[in-house]
Parts: C-alpha cells; structure tokens; sequence
C-alpha cells in the first residue's frame, strides 16, 4: 500500500539515523534539501555541496519511481514515493526532488514505496542519454541500492 505524502516526509525526517549504515565506498551523504542553493534568474542553481561533490561517490536516500522497464539499467530516485515515473522535456521542466541513478549492474527493482539508499558518483548539469533520450540534470553513476 502507498504511503501517504504525510507519512512519507515523516519517514524521510527519520532517515538521518539510518545513515549510520552507509557503506565506507560513500564519504558523505547528500539529501534533496541540499541539492540547490537558490533560485536565480535563470532558476534553480546547484548548491555548493553538489558542486564540492561532484565525481565522488556519495550516498542518498529516497524512493525508486516506478521504472519505464522491467529490464532498465536506470531508475529514478524521488523524495517521496511517486505512482508515475516523472520524466520531462526539457531540464527547464525539471522537478526539483528527483536524482537520475544509473545502476553499475542491473537489479531488481523494488516497491515505490519502499525507503532505499543509492550509492554512486554524482554528476551535475544537463546531459541527455543519447539510448533512451531521458533528459537529466542530476545523475548518480554506477551506482548500487539498497533498502533501508
């Protein structure tokens, strides 16, 4: 059964005791409320953190949004459990609580609304795949889940 917004919050302000459990590949953690550092002009900016993280391996916490495909490679990592994969256009319709994983070996997918932890080397600023044509502005690469 899906989690209500309410509960999910409240899980994902309980999560910082579970990062207690990050694997030693991950020196820090980054959350969605530290991914941007301000709306410009131009919209959402990068935080600091993310620019300072960006080719190390880090690890997040979050929802997987339900895949495209049983037999994807990538998944999407949301803030809260999501009933619909959110794909967009353009990076200027780009949510801000969502992170692109792309798994260093396929896994299987799990429940929406089940807490995971992802591990992988973050990278920032638009790129789009040039297989599937997903549009992104926040990847986590060769990355690897968990549940927590």
């Amino acid at each position: 059964m899906p989690l209500s917004r309410r509960a999910a919050l409240r899980l994902i302000a309980a999560l910082p005791l579970a990062l207690a459990a990050v694997p030693a590949a991950a020196r820090e953690t980054l959350t969605f409320a530290e991914l941007y550092g301000k709306v410009g002009v131009l919209g959402l900016e990068f935080s600091e953190k993310v620019k300072r993280l960006a080719g190390e391996r880090i690890a997040m916490l979050g929802f997987m949004a339900p895949p495209l495909k049983a037999e994807a490679q990538f998944f999407v990592l949301t803030s809260v459990p999501m009933a619909l994969c959110p794909f967009c256009s353009s990076d200027a319709d780009w949510p801000d609580n969502i992170v692109v994983v792309y798994l260093g070996k396929k896994q299987t997918f799990v429940q929406p609304s089940q807490v995971i932890e992802v591990t992988g080397k973050l990278e920032y600023g638009s790129w789009t795949d040039p297989e599937t044509g997903f549009l992104s502005l926040l990847r986590l690469r060769d990355a690897t889940y968990r549940t927590v």
